[in-house]
């Protein structure tokens, strides 16, 4: 008796005789990719990456960079997790779309999902250019007007459990990429209630005044600074986040075809 993986390959094959020479080709496109090597490493005693969801993620990113150098995006993010943690038996459900809290629920575990792939990125700092809107609230020239702010950004991580970023890390060399998936502690965060607090007054930004709160370790240097951003979007940044407070779940490294 045939194996249920015969059969699929059978299947497979009987169907690629309908297609056209067209999609023939990008099907080998495909395979090619599958066929070139990787480096896919994760974290032995992560509670997030398996070596299926590893494996099979890692396969999402060269699929997509078969036809694109662009980075991941957010929304590419969401869709391959949660198909790739489905396919690896986990109980996975994207939020609505629009949701401005959780993205993503992995057995009843609610995540917030950001990526990172700007130029000149920084492998030991982490940046997030929009981690949420500030669209509500006091907002002038007082450095008073930031805790207001700051304690919408602590309400904000009430509504979900865990943070993960995708980030594409910059690389030597042409047609190679470099992703790592990086947890952002909570707790870590959570420390700004501690910050200092600073408004920029001189400023050439249109819109509410810019402001800081700077976190620092015990020997005064910075662990990662919350940075209110008074533009016409009203958001939160985080930046020169050190990744080293942070947990580095998987990384992936492959090639793609050069031009």
């Amino acid at each position: 008796m045939a194996s249920d993986r015969e059969t699929r390959l059978f299947d497979l094959c009987i169907s690629l005789k309908d297609l056209t020479d067209g999609q023939v080709g990008w099907v080998e496109k495909v395979v090619e990719q599958f066929h070139r090597p990787t480096n896919f490493i994760r974290l032995q005693s992560s509670d997030i990456v398996n070596d299926c969801l590893l494996q099979d993620f890692g396969d999402a990113l060269r699929i997509h960079h078969c036809f694109s150098k662009e980075a991941f995006t957010k929304d590419k993010f969401e869709y391959a997790l949660e198909r790739v943690a489905r396919i690896c038996g986990m109980n996975a459900k994207l939020a609505p779309r629009g949701n401005p809290r959780h993205d993503i629920t992995i057995n009843n575990i609610r995540f917030s999902l950001k990526t990172q792939a700007d130029k000149g990125i920084k492998a030991g700092f982490l940046h997030i250019s929009k981690f949420m809107e500030l669209g509500k609230g006091q907002w002038g020239d007082q450095e008073s007007d930031l805790i207001g702010l700051r304690e919408q950004f602590f309400h904000h991580m009430l509504s979900y459990d865990r943070i993960l970023s995708l980030r594409r890390l910059e690389t030597a060399k042409y047609g190679l990429w470099r992703y790592e998936l990086v947890e952002i502690p909570k707790s870590l965060l959570e420390e700004s209630k501690n910050g200092d607090l600073k408004m920029m007054l001189e400023t050439k930004q249109t819109g509410s005044r810019p402001g800081y709160c700077d976190v620092f370790d015990g020997h005064g240097t910075l662990k990662f600074q919350l940075y209110f951003d008074g533009g016409t979007e009203r958001k939160l940044q985080i930046k020169r986040l050190d990744k080293s407070y942070c947990t580095v779940h998987a990384e992936w490294l492959f090639e793609t075809p050069t031009p």
